[in-house]
């Protein structure tokens, strides 16, 4: 696993750390995601779960202020409730509790609406949180938020991109920061990557952001504050 902050821009702090799964050697997801098929999809699920959790406390999660955002795959979920078990035998067993658990799914990923649902009703009941990765870049857009609103909502990247360069990009992301506000939930500016965008979603009230420029995936090490490229 590599590890990569989502900054509170209010004051410098890391608000969560998302759980990027590597190979061994610390080979991108992209080489692991090709060796998935149905017949592992499961268990390639649960293990970057356990392996998330695992590591965190290992290394002292629970000991910052942070919480652990873990992507998952809700088509490898079979039956909310057997599923999860590991996950929470997982989290007793290294002091993890579930409010510091943060489950993403993507939007592009939604395919069996009533099942998801099913997903997000069960883990908000046994305390976590839910948030919706790459919003922008999907079909279900605001359908999905109307019906099914997350804790987090993280704007896609190409939303993001050339934000201070482009009237558009600042128009609808100032207004999806209101929106956010307005239904409480905590909007993520994802792929910040220059000083120039940073600055642009801060005068839009952007609080939380993440990307290279802010600080990079740390391969099997949480960044602290000091790693972060940002003070208020």
């Amino acid at each position: 696993m590599a590890f990569q902050p989502i900054v509170d821009l209010r004051d410098g702090s890391v608000f969560a750390f998302e759980a990027l799964a590597r190979g061994t050697k610390g080979e991108g997801a992209g080489t692991l995601f090709a060796q998935l098929s149905d017949d592992n999809l499961y268990a390639f699920d649960q293990q970057c779960r356990v392996k998330a959790i695992e590591l965190s406390a290992h290394l002292g999660l629970m000991e910052t202020g942070a919480k652990l955002s873990i992507n998952f795959m809700p088509r490898a979920i079979y039956e909310p409730r057997a599923c999860i078990q590991l996950t929470l035998e997982t989290g007793r067993r290294c002091d993890v509790s579930s409010d510091r658990l943060i489950f993403e799914f993507t939007e592009s990923e939604v395919a069996d609406t009533d099942k998801l649902n099913a997903i997000v009703t069960l883990y908000r009941e046994l305390g976590f949180l839910t948030a919706v990765d790459d919003f922008g870049a999907g079909h279900s857009g605001l359908s999905l938020l109307a019906n099914m609103p997350p804790d987090i909502l993280k704007l896609d990247m190409e939303l993001v991109r050339g934000i201070d360069k482009s009237a558009g990009r600042g128009i609808m992301v100032k207004h999806l920061v209101a929106m956010a506000r307005d239904m409480g939930i905590d909007l993520v500016c994802e792929g910040v990557e220059t000083a120039g965008e940073l600055a642009m979603l801060r005068d839009l009230g952007v609080e939380l952001a993440q990307g290279y420029f802010l600080c990079r995936p740390a391969f099997e090490h949480l960044p602290h504050a000091g790693e972060v490229r940002w003070r208020p």
